[in-house]
């Protein structure tokens, strides 16, 4: 058989007009062969002619088999027709048979009403961000995409755990300006698993009158915008750029945003920047109240005037010790507050294990220490009195 290149050789030198004879000769290949190769329409293929193999004897018994169980475990079924011999070979004729017996799950087309529904899922670049201890880690990024007119919003955040995943999805339909009526997510723990909604994330959708919808395993379609956002995040984003921080991954990220919204989308064949405004007009407003969002612990402040935040330490005023304190954190920033005042502010720091320090409050602990550990000075108590104070107590002041 003659190679794919010789084939497309042979019928460029004939279609130019060099006789097949001679194409023959100067290619050292036979007549027929030239011949043959002139008259085929297809490149020449090796094919091998299907002969009875080991399995043949058993394809039908199995082909029963997964015709009624179709998700049957090869070990099993090999157990079931009795085959002696090796298990790999079994294994991929069943897996060259399976999908002929699988039942087909088609995927229709969606179309998306406006202010309906927005996509969402968690992107983790493939690059390390560097953060407050000179260490690098890979980082969620909250995506929330508008079904209808693409329209992208995305933040880089801490954790992909509740409170944060709220206070993200809060700042991103922000800036889309209105609300949704369902949010779309698979079974990411945060939101919730199994058709149950994580704490919290009901009274965040009940407060926005919007709905959290949970796809079902398997269900790739009804999320399949958001994540071909995540594949373009990827492939037109991250190349050739470098990041110093969370906060600069976010700042080149909402650049780069604001000129993809403003791209044609073939699917649509519109800027996602042109229709974002039908589809805000559709959606729910925002509530005129802020949300109470974030995290919140309520704690006794230690000996050592620090309290823990998603495993980080932050200082915390020691005139505070030994008194109940309120820790509220979002994105941003940490606050500690006694009976509403502010006992503690801090940057919230994406470093895990890390530990915050407040001068101002270690001075403060150096002052109260040297207080508590100098001697005290007893009360002196002077016996002496005036004689005049018993003159008048008996009145007999005056008296010589």
């Amino acid at each position: 058989m003659i190679s794919l290149e010789d084939w497309a050789l042979i019928r460029r030198l004939v279609a130019d007009g060099v006789p097949q004879r001679q194409v023959a000769r100067d290619l050292g290949i036979a007549r027929d062969t030239v011949a043959a190769a002139v008259r085929s329409e297809r490149p020449p293929k090796y094919e091998r002619a299907a002969l009875p193999t080991s399995f043949s004897p058993f394809e039908a018994r199995v082909r029963s088999l997964l015709a009624e169980h179709p998700s049957l475990p090869a070990t099993v079924i090999a157990e079931r027709v009795e085959w002696s011999g090796s298990i790999t070979w079994f294994r991929e004729n069943v897996r060259r048979l399976r999908p002929e017996h699988r039942p087909v799950d088609p995927a229709d087309r969606l179309t998306w009403a406006p202010g309906d529904a927005a996509q969402c899922d968690l992107w983790f670049p493939p690059r390390k961000i560097p953060v407050e201890d000179g260490t690098a880690v890979m980082l969620p990024v909250l995506v929330i995409v508008a079904a209808h007119s693409r329209f992208v919003t995305a933040r880089m955040i801490p954790t992909r755990k509740t409170e944060d995943l709220l206070l993200g999805h809060w700042e991103l339909i922000q800036q889309l300006g209105a609300v949704p009526r369902r949010l779309i997510w698979d079974n990411e723990s945060g939101i919730g698993q199994r058709g149950r909604l994580a704490q919290g994330v009901a009274a965040f959708a009940g407060t926005l009158a919007t709905k959290v919808v949970q796809l079902k395993p398997y269900d790739p379609e009804s999320k399949g915008i958001v994540e071909r956002r995540n594949g373009w995040f990827e492939t037109s984003f991250l190349p050739g750029r470098t990041f110093t921080s969370p906060a600069d991954f976010n700042a080149q990220l909402q650049g780069w945003l604001e000129n993809a919204n403003a791209k044609l989308v073939r699917t649509i064949k519109a800027r996602p920047v042109d229709l974002i405004g039908h589809d805000r007009a559709r959606m729910l407003p925002l509530p005129p109240i802020p949300l109470q969002l974030g995290w919140r612990e309520r704690v006794r402040l230690g000996r050592d005037y620090y309290v823990r935040l998603d495993a980080s330490d932050y200082s915390v005023d020691p005139a505070a010790i030994g008194r109940i304190v309120d820790i509220t954190a979002d994105l941003d920033r940490v606050r500690v507050r006694l009976d509403g005042r502010v006992v503690a502010d801090h940057a919230r720091v994406w470093a895990r294990g890390s530990t915050i320090t407040d001068p101002a409050h270690v001075e403060a602990a150096k002052r109260l220490r040297q207080q508590f550990q100098a001697p005290r000075t007893p009360p002196v108590d002077d016996l002496s009195r005036d004689l005049a104070d018993y003159d008048r107590a008996f009145g007999i002041e005056g008296v010589a």
